[in-house]
């Protein structure tokens, strides 16, 4: 199997665009991005109201958040694959329609079946924004430019993430839950409209197009049962059990024969050439480290305001504050200095040290840190996904063959929404388990001595979340210190995961960024093709426009180093007055 692109017409030249021009194309993407990602958090804090209204159980409960979130998952590399096969803008207009049809009737939705069946729909739509944003990004922006926009996405990812439970939370006091469905909508469709105005592309070369629908199917089929199991294991149905084996048994075949099957069709969903690039496998490794973390931080610190200091849900919302400001300025700021010099490790493996210590920093929380210290902890773990996230898409896309960008960049993506999936499953049942101890273990010597705290026992022995605020005093400070306590204990599981990314980052290949767009990358790859082909035809070698340009300069040079302007020639031999790529 080869990198490079199959034969076929070889697309224009892109035009050159200006700043200005870069922002306005942009514009509608970054729109699309955050809508992606807020429909997701908007509607978390909401969640437990949702279900009583609509009727539904626990179960229904699960299932209305895994439901987007598998369809998330599974359509991010197949949403990515496609962006190398047909046209890029119609993909996006296509994931935005889909996304705005689901939102729409989740917002009307009176039964949990017809939500959960709705945000299928939904997610599918979020797949394809969080996954062809970032690649019509590539094509529009050269790596050496991308890092501060790249920055500026982070940023706003950043604020959808963490600010959307703070959001919801407002929306719902005031409207009520089925508000936090429709406000992303407006959002959505001028970002349709600003796209659909202002989003220019160069055209796609023309190639035969093959979709690996047997690939799909094996994907689709093995991540499902496999996030299925890893979220409704232990409470739907036992891990030692025959379904749990049946569910973990058919996923691994799936994924066993979505590998192999990989190696054999003509453009396979997640190319198996792509490992065989150093920084596209130690990025996946170091996303999937750093997606843990990141998930994490988003669930279990919403978890820790409300339920060890007895937040509301918008006081939760104002607290995470400081996370948004480390991770929005460390992304925006890094990614600005690393379109201005060119250099990008060094600030990445920064950033991998500060969720490394952010992860620690986290372990050591308690219901009665003082929130100053909890601030500065935020501050320090958001800066480090800041400095980290997005610039390992990017490092990913300056590495790779333009004719493989999407199927790249949505495969990083993919890795670190699966691994956070898992990984805040199992923290959630690792939390679950520490809160039973320390509870058990603060109530060993208490003896209740008013009704109020009669019935506040009786509810906790029910095994529910507890509301906080309304326990009596004496029971309120063993709840809080037990998920103090047990969540500090489940942040452990993110510190040798971080070191994991420390190591992988450390160890990518320290490649310059390219001063090319991915456009103009794949037009010289399906040129080289071109020339292949031709020198295999006729026997005699095939000079190219670009080269007979390169040589012309090269031929150029000593006459502009002898002339009489006293000008030296620089050490590449161009001439050093012209530095247009070079900003």
């Amino acid at each position: 199997m080869t990198d490079k692109p199959t034969t076929g017409s070889v697309p224009a030249a892109p035009a050159q665009r200006t700043p200005r021009e870069v922002i306005v194309a942009i514009s509608g993407l970054v729109v699309a991005m955050f809508v992606a990602v807020i429909s997701g958090t908007v509607v978390s804090t909401s969640m437990p109201l949702i279900i009583a209204d609509l009727g539904g159980d626990q179960t229904a409960y699960t299932w209305v958040i895994t439901a987007s979130l598998l369809a998330m998952a599974v359509s991010t590399p197949i949403w990515g694959k496609l962006a190398d096969l047909v046209n890029r803008k119609v993909l996006l207009i296509s994931a935005i329609s889909l996304f705005v049809v689901g939102t729409a009737i989740a917002g009307f939705a009176q039964d949990t079946t017809t939500l959960i069946a709705v945000r299928v729909i939904q997610g599918l739509g979020a797949g394809g924004l969080m996954s062809l944003v970032m690649i019509l990004i590539a094509v529009i922006i050269s790596p050496r430019e991308r890092g501060k926009y790249m920055g500026f996405v982070g940023g706003i990812m950043a604020v959808a993430t963490i600010g959307g439970p703070l959001l919801g939370g407002v929306v719902t006091d005031a409207w009520g839950w089925r508000a936090n469905f429709f406000l992303p909508i407006p959002l959505a469709i001028i970002a349709l409209i600003v796209i659909q105005r202002t989003l220019h592309l160069p055209p796609m070369p023309k190639r035969a197009v093959k979709i690996d629908y047997v690939g799909i199917a094996l994907l689709t089929v093995g991540v499902s049962l496999l996030l299925i199991w890893v979220s409704l294991g232990g409470s739907e149905f036992e891990w030692d059990s025959m379904t749990s084996y049946v569910v973990i048994g058919v996923s691994a075949a799936a994924l066993i024969g979505f590998v192999v099957t990989e190696f054999f069709v003509p453009e396979p969903i997640v190319p198996m050439t792509l490992f065989k690039n150093r920084t596209f496998t130690l990025a996946v490794i170091a996303s999937i480290a750093i997606g843990v973390s990141m998930f994490a931080t988003s669930v279990f610190l919403a978890q820790y305001f409300q339920l060890a200091r007895g937040a509301t849900p918008t006081e939760s919302g104002l607290m995470t504050i400081p996370m948004i400001v480390g991770q929005m300025g460390a992304s925006i700021l890094i990614g600005a200095l690393i379109s201005k010099f060119g250099k990008w490790k060094r600030f990445m493996v920064a950033g991998s040290l500060l969720v490394v210590a952010g992860g620690y920093l986290m372990t050591t929380l308690d219901y009665d840190t003082d929130y100053g210290l909890v601030s500065v902890y935020m501050v320090v773990l958001g800066a480090g996904l800041g400095m980290v996230m997005q610039n390992l898409t990017l490092v990913v896309q300056n590495d790779t063959p333009a004719s493989q960008l999407g199927a790249a960049s949505s495969n990083v993506n993919f890795f670190r929404t699966i691994a956070g999936t898992i990984g805040v499953t199992v923290m959630g049942s690792l939390l679950a388990t520490q809160v039973t101890t320390h509870i058990t273990s603060g109530l060993k010597n208490f003896t209740p001595t008013s009704p109020e705290e009669i019935d506040a026992l009786k509810g906790l022995a029910g095994g529910g979340i507890p509301h906080v605020s309304q326990l009596p005093e004496g029971i309120r400070v063993i709840i809080e210190n037990a998920y103090g306590n047990g969540i500090a204990d489940v942040f452990w599981v993110t510190v040798p995961l971080a070191l994991l990314s420390v190591i992988a980052i450390a160890f990518l290949p320290n490649k310059a960024l390219s001063t090319k767009t991915s456009a103009e990358q794949l037009k010289e790859e399906f040129e080289q093709v071109a020339i292949d082909l031709a020198e295999a035809e006729i026997g005699a070698p095939v000079t190219s426009s670009v080269q007979l340009v390169e040589a012309d300069a090269a031929a150029d040079a000593p006459s502009k180093a002898t002339a009489g302007s006293g000008t030296r020639p620089s050490a590449t031999g161009s001439d050093p007055a012209d530095t247009t790529t070079a900003r």
